[in-house]
C-alpha cells in the first residue's frame, strides 16, 4: 500500500506542476501516457527500448568484467594495488556528467561512447568492492588448494570464485 500511494503521489505532483509550469515545458501524465501508446503502436517505443537497454548490458558486463578482473587483482598482488589506487580514487569522485562529457567529446555521438561513459561510470564500484572481496579470502583454503595440488583454474573455481560470490553479487546490485 506504501508504495502504491507513493506513486499516485508521484502522478499527482507531476500533474500539479505541469499545471503550474505549462503543457509546454512539463506535459502532464495523459499526454506521455498518449505519446508512449502510440509509440507502442507504431513499435517505436520496444525497439528504442531494446536498444537502450542492450547499451545497458552491454555496458554492465563490460564493467563488471573489467571491475573484476581488476579488483581481484589488487586484492591479491600489492603493487598492483598501489599502481592502480590513485586512478581508482580519480575514477570514484567523478561525477557521472563529467564522465558522459568527455565519453562524448573524446569518441563523439557514438555508440560506444554512451557505452563506455556507463562502464567507466560502474567500473570503479566493482573494482572496489571486489578488491575488498580478494583481501578477504580464505588463506587456509588457498594454503589448502595448494597443498592438494589442485590446478590454478579448479582452484580459482572451486575455492575463490564460492568466497568472491557476494562480492560480485554486490557489485552487480551496486547501481548501474
Amino acid at each position: 500500500m506504501p508504495r502504491l500511494l507513493s506513486f499516485a503521489v508521484f502522478i499527482a505532483t507531476w500533474w500539479i506542476a505541469s499545471l503550474l509550469i505549462g503543457d509546454a515545458k512539463l506535459p502532464p501524465p495523459p499526454t506521455v501516457l498518449a505519446a508512449m501508446l502510440t509509440e507502442a503502436e507504431s513499435g517505436a517505443l520496444f525497439f528504442n527500448l531494446g536498444a537502450t537497454l542492450a547499451r545497458v548490458a552491454l555496458a554492465f558486463v563490460l564493467a563488471m568484467s573489467l571491475g573484476s578482473a581488476i579488483g581481484y587483482l589488487m586484492g591479491r598482488v600489492r603493487l598492483a594495488d598501489r599502481i592502480c589506487d590513485p586512478w581508482l580514487i580519480l575514477l570514484l569522485n567523478l561525477p557521472a556528467l563529467v564522465v558522459i562529457v568527455l565519453a562524448y567529446i573524446w569518441a563523439g555521438l557514438t555508440e560506444a561512447a554512451a557505452i563506455a561513459a556507463i562502464a567507466v561510470n560502474k567500473l570503479p564500484t566493482a573494482v572496489v568492492t571486489l578488491r575488498e572481496g580478494a583481501r578477504a579470502l580464505d588463506a587456509a583454503l588457498d594454503e589448502m588448494a595448494t597443498v592438494f595440488a589442485i590446478p590454478r583454474w579448479r582452484a580459482f573455481r572451486h575455492v575463490i570464485l564460492p568466497q568472491l560470490a557476494p562480492y560480485i553479487a554486490a557489485a552487480a546490485r551496486s547501481g548501474l
